[in-house]
């Protein structure tokens, strides 16, 4: 298959928090398996990181931004075969945002769950910033300035591509065909990580920071991973019965483990099936800190070397640049503020 054939992704994370093994099961190892099969563009999300300022008051953002951007690499992005970038290093997301931010309509915005959930609605007048409700519209800039075919999320981001979509058409809509409306590819196991403390709730880098045992960062010692899996929550009984409805916390750890291992639900019965949750646990822990530790080795090394990092953060700008300079320009011309 030749680069000009190949379907184009577009993707990325938020710079708030530290990247865990939800991350790595529901975006980045999907971004390192299709390296070959599609031409894609993965981001560093930092302008979004600034939708809730109070998160990142005192802290320094950029140190974050390259701390992801290095694990993006030490987890196997290839950035000879992806374009690999800083949102806030390519002007055009914020440029194109505004266009975005104006041709959509603010009721459109306020139903989004991101705003729901976080803005508070009830409580907007005391203080909730206007760039929590319009994340959505910097969010559609940030996929159609690369006229991608796909758009892989997690379970819950897939509200977020299908508004991206409706704007795409209302601004093709009313000045004419500019941009391709992309598809959502959400994966079909792992999509969702939960919580090991709770695996009611999906594991999140914002309740990681609050709550101890929440999640399992990449970038956590091994021996902290290790007591976080072995005290995940599982339920009362004394193991793993496949002929009864699995808990949720058992779930997970299976989910997570048939990930790590690339494996199927078939697969884990005849592995697991009657053996204790003991038994369970440390085979997930030997997993995730055996892949963790290949993760950290690398990523160690590839920050270590500034020169080389800072050359790659620029020419991942550089390259994504090229594409979004040219479809910003084509959206201005069809507003009419280019001729």
């Amino acid at each position: 298959m030749t680069s000009q054939a190949k379907k184009r992704v577009l993707s990325g994370i938020t710079a708030t928090g530290s990247l865990h093994i939800g991350n790595y099961i529901g975006a980045i190892s999907q971004w390192v398996d299709n390296q070959a099969e599609y031409e894609n563009f993965l981001f560093v999300a930092d302008l979004h990181a600034l939708t809730i300022p109070e998160a990142i008051v005192g802290k320094n953002l950029r140190a974050r931004v390259e701390e992801i951007f290095a694990l993006y690499l030490a987890c196997g992005i290839d950035p000879e075969r992806s374009t690999l970038f800083v949102q806030s290093d390519v002007v055009e997301h914020a440029e194109l945002g505004w266009l975005m931010t104006c041709v959509t309509p603010v009721s459109w915005l306020e139903r989004m769950t991101q705003f729901k959930t976080k803005g508070k609605v009830a409580d907007v007048d005391s203080g909730v910033g206007a760039g929590l409700l319009c994340y959505p519209s910097l969010q559609a800039a940030d996929i159609l300035l690369y006229d991608p075919d796909l758009v892989p999320v997690g379970e819950d981001q897939k509200q977020h591509v299908e508004i991206t979509r409706d704007i795409a058409k209302r601004f093709n809509a009313m000045f004419g065909e500019t941009f391709k409306v992309p598809d959502v590819v959400i994966r079909q196991s792992g999509g969702r990580i939960m919580g090991l403390d709770d695996p009611t709730a999906k594991m999140s880098k914002s309740t990681a920071e609050r709550s101890p045992g929440h999640a399992i960062g990449l970038l956590d010692p091994l021996d902290k991973s290790r007591k976080a899996i072995m005290r995940a929550v599982t339920d009362s009984n004394s193991g793993v019965d496949f002929s009864n409805e699995l808990a949720p916390g058992v779930t997970n750890l299976l989910t997570i483990f048939e990930c790590f291992t690339a494996t199927t639900r078939e697969q884990s019965r005849e592995q697991f099936d009657g053996a204790g949750y003991g038994t369970l646990k440390s085979a997930v822990a030997d997993v995730v800190t055996d892949k963790l530790a290949e993760i950290q080795s690398r990523f160690h090394d590839i920050a270590d070397d500034r020169d080389t990092l800072n050359k790659q953060l620029a020419r991942g700008a550089e390259r994504a640049r090229a594409i979004a300079s040219t479809k910003l320009a084509q959206a201005y011309r069809a507003t009419g503020l280019r001729q």
